[in-house]
């Protein structure tokens, strides 16, 4: 933990989907000054998000669902991301395997942690965990589409992957960790295809 850093009081405003706090904390710069602030922190647990990609074909595998707080800000809420959920006491890459084959039907191969990031950290504690995977045709084992008993209504969505990359500039795909991944991905091609070593 930052020793610059001392938590003063921790007040608890709702525990619903996710738990709201309010922090009262001190703070010492760099000038050796300290100062004291709230904030408000939610905490709804740390997720893992993963890319399904056919490399042979050149496709991606993304999904279509409703998001509550994209639509109360006045965008469309039914926004075309990469599969991701909750670790609810899994790994991350057991987290990763299972959202893959809940909510796209297709159990994935070749699976590949790349990078993790915090989505919103101003106010939000969710770490995401990245992950690349392959797919293809034989490795459907359902039509997808998430679990029945969450609530859960996802289109799955399969196009060319730069179709995928072209949503972004278009506006259509405005999800982070979606053009995050997509990116990734693109980037990695590239330099596949360039023979530059990574590495170096």
């Amino acid at each position: 933990m930052d020793k610059n850093i001392r938590v003063v009081d921790v007040e608890n405003l709702s525990e619903n989907w996710g738990k709201l706090k309010k922090y009262t904390f001190e703070i010492t710069h760099r000038d050796g000054t300290r100062q004291r602030h709230e904030r408000e922190v939610y905490d709804r647990g740390n997720a893992a998000v993963v890319l399904l990609r056919d490399p042979v074909r050149d496709t991606v595998i993304l999904t279509r669902q409703f998001r509550l707080p994209v639509h109360v800000n006045g965008d469309s809420g039914y926004q075309i991301e990469a599969c991701a959920g909750l670790l609810d006491g899994d790994d991350p890459e057991t987290c990763a395997r299972k959202e893959a084959e809940e909510e796209t039907g297709f159990r994935v191969t070749d699976i590949r942690h790349i990078f993790d990031s915090y989505m919103s950290p101003g106010s939000v504690t969710e770490k995401l965990h990245f992950f690349v995977a392959h797919y293809d045709a034989a490795a459907q084992v359902s039509a997808g589409g998430g679990l029945d008993h969450e609530g859960e209504d996802i289109e799955v969505l399969e196009m060319p992957f730069k179709s995928a990359l072209a949503m972004i500039g278009s506006g259509e795909i405005v999800d982070a960790k979606t053009i995050m991944l997509l990116h990734y991905a693109a980037l990695e091609a590239a330099v596949i295809s360039s023979g530059t070593d990574p590495g170096r």
